[in-house]
């Protein structure tokens, strides 16, 4: 009798599903016409091309990290050079002090055996007057007396030259700094001098042009107003010769009889053509002529003044600007004393701080040793 309820295997049952996938999309290939005319998997391809594109980029990100790493290795490589190198500094100088003050020749145990100095290192007899083994019955001290007269009076000598070397030394190094300062100062000096003698002559030659420009433009606006006014003078003059030549040629002043006569007869005449005034008439007009002429005349006068004052206004101003020039120069005087003193103390402060680089941070010069350490190795 078969057994029919037979376990599933999915080994098999997957490999038969992988071709049956596989037979389906070739199935699809084939009786699609697009894919069969074109011979190629055109989204397998733009696949296969992104897959490519983001390798690329993914390659291009690893080594862009791997250039960083590889800079961020190298400063930390040599950063633990230096600390290296100045621990073996520091463990070199601990080493030397150690040895100078805790391995002297003089503290080893066998020293006194063959001490060249052992004699002169004995104690003598007597040391000084406050020496105990000095009673009195051995009479080794006197009163008054003075053993360590001579080592005194060397060693105050010696106290005295290394003094006066000291002070020589520091006399010539204080007009070594003077005269270096002197040099300096007079250098600055001497530059200073030349630009504000450069700003000067361009302020000059500048002030110069602005007054060229000013007078010219004055001269043509004075130019423009003489003409303004001999144009209107002539203009006025023509004015008044075509007045007055209408005035005798027109039926007012040559009382013309026939203006005045009337349509309605001859015995009747028109009031606004007649000719005829009295005295007092005349008078008026007369006195009205007189008043004008006044009246030319003071705004003549007032123009006049008016120039006068323009004139005094200008001078003003020009006396203004000579004084404004002046204590723009003291300015200037004032400013370059406290610019020569500023640079003073910049050039002492520089000074200052190159003797402590040369003296204190540049002290150990690099030797063939320490170049010759390097590229002896292929990473």
């Amino acid at each position: 009798m078969y057994k029919l309820d037979l376990p599933v295997d999915l080994k098999e049952a997957s490999v038969r599903e992988r071709r049956k996938n596989a037979e389906l999309q070739r199935q699809n290939r084939v009786f699609d016409s697009k894919v069969r005319i074109i011979g190629v998997d055109k989204a397998a391809l733009d696949a296969q091309v992104n897959d490519c594109n983001i390798l690329k980029q993914n390659e291009k990100q690893r080594h862009e990290l791997y250039a960083k790493q590889m800079v961020q290795n190298d400063q930390i490589a040599c950063l633990l050079d230096e600390r290296q190198k100045e621990d073996v500094i520091h463990f070199n100088k601990a080493i030397a002090d150690f040895q100078k003050c805790f391995q002297k020749r003089e503290n080893r145990r066998e020293f006194d055996l063959y001490d060249p100095q052992a004699l002169k290192k004995e104690l003598p007899a007597r040391t000084s007057d406050k020496d105990p083994r000095c009673t009195v019955s051995g009479v080794q001290r006197l009163l008054g007396e003075d053993l360590t007269q001579n080592d005194r009076q060397k060693l105050q000598q010696e106290q005295l030259r290394e003094w006066s070397l000291q002070q020589q030394r520091e006399l010539e190094k204080a007009k070594a700094d003077k005269k270096c300062a002197d040099e300096l100062y007079d250098k600055t000096r001497i530059e200073l001098d030349q630009r504000a003698m450069e700003l000067q002559r361009m302020e000059e030659e500048t002030r110069r042009l602005v007054c060229m420009n000013t007078k010219e433009f004055n001269m043509a606006q004075a130019m423009e107003s003489s003409e303004k006014k001999r144009i209107e003078k002539l203009q006025s003059e023509e004015d008044n010769a075509v007045e007055i030549s209408n005035l005798l040629q027109g039926d007012l002043l040559s009382e013309n009889p026939e203006q005045a006569t009337s349509a309605f007869g001859p015995h009747r005449v028109i009031s606004d053509r007649w000719k005829g005034m009295n005295e007092e008439q005349l008078m008026d007009i007369t006195f009205t002529q007189k008043q004008q002429v006044l009246e030319r005349m003071r705004l003549e006068e007032e123009e006049r003044q008016r120039a006068a004052d323009w004139d005094r206004q200008r001078v003003q101003a020009a006396r203004a600007m000579v004084l404004i020039e002046r204590q723009q120069k003291r300015q200037e005087k004032e400013l370059r004393k406290a610019q020569d003193h500023l640079n003073m103390q910049l050039s002492q402060a520089h000074k200052e701080q190159k003797e402590y680089l040369n003296k204190e941070v540049y002290c150990n010069a690099p030797t063939e040793e320490y170049f010759s350490q390097f590229n002896k190795s292929s990473r």
